[in-house]
């Protein structure tokens, strides 16, 4: 998790920090690979590319064994700039080479929780997220989970009755394999020129996001106050990441990657209740959200 404050660091702190973590959406291209005929990419580059100066950041995404110090070399040869690799085959070269390795799609960047409080933390937001998820919608978008919930619901209490045991085995592995993801909770307001940036699980607002600020994370974004600034969810590329925000008013929105700046959102979520999330086909779908 990181915090900064634009525009206060320089009057809060007597002495200039030698360095300071932002949260910034940048861009690149990926590019990806099915051969490692170095021949046939070279072939491709020349009829892709109109010039050797583009100083593109690309991100190499490889299906096959790639001699990734050889490739790299190419990639800089026709005015590409690698900066890293999608994780899979090319990992332990990657970090022989100082690369970076990102996460493939739709994978969480994982965190090693500091302590049992945390996890105790986890199990209440998750628990708290399947309630959600059960809970009919007031909205265009339709609910069909009453009867598959009903019938779920049952199911599970007769699990219970049944085997008492096989349930505290089940809730320990739940709790091991959440072990690797942190949610933050943040209590104090965003104001205009702060970033937080949180990456290895939920990031969880109890206050305002100002005009001006932004809250990122590669999971859910939750905002309990009002939600003006940018705020970002999925962003290493999760698209099951969605956003919650209890006064919807944003500057830019995203989830995985695809946005939607303030003055394209549709007119009825402005100031409501509203969940966001992006559905492949149908880019981000905006719900309003049921108080009642």
């Amino acid at each position: 998790m990181t915090i900064s404050d634009n525009n206060q660091q320089a009057l809060d702190s007597p002495e200039i920090p030698a360095l300071a973590f932002y949260g910034k959406m940048l861009t690149f291209s990926r590019l990806q690979f099915s051969t490692d005929d170095f021949a046939a990419i070279a072939s491709q580059l020349e009829s892709t590319l109109s010039n050797k100066n583009s100083n593109i950041p690309v991100l190499i995404d490889s299906e096959v064994e790639q001699d990734l110090a050889a490739l790299v070399e190419l990639l800089w040869s026709w005015g590409l700039q690698p900066i890293g690799v999608v994780t899979g085959l090319l990992d332990k070269q990657a970090r022989q080479l100082r690369l970076a390795i990102f996460p493939a799609d739709g994978k969480r960047i994982e965190r090693i929780l500091p302590s049992k409080k945390a996890t105790t933390q986890l199990s209440q937001v998750a628990a708290s997220k399947d309630s959600a998820q059960t809970t009919p919608a007031n909205d265009s978008v339709s609910s069909t989970t009453d009867n598959s919930g009903s019938a779920v619901n049952s199911q599970a209490a007769a699990t219970t009755e049944v085997n008492a045991t096989t349930e505290t085995t089940l809730t320990a592995e739940t709790l091991i394999s959440a072990e690797h993801i942190t949610s933050l909770i943040y209590d104090q307001m965003l104001r205009s020129g702060q970033s937080l940036n949180h990456v290895g699980g939920d990031l969880i607002l109890t206050n305002s996001v100002n005009s001006g600020a932004e809250a990122i994370t590669d999971n859910n974004l939750h905002v309990y106050g009002r939600a003006q600034g940018r705020l970002v969810a999925g962003a290493t590329g999760d698209k099951d990441a969605r956003i919650f925000c209890q006064v919807f008013n944003p500057s830019l929105v995203s989830v995985a990657g695809t946005y939607c700046l303030r003055d394209n959102l549709p007119e009825h979520v402005i100031d409501k209740s509203v969940e966001v999330r992006y559905l492949e086909g149908q880019g981000l779908v905006f719900t309003v959200m049921d108080n009642a």
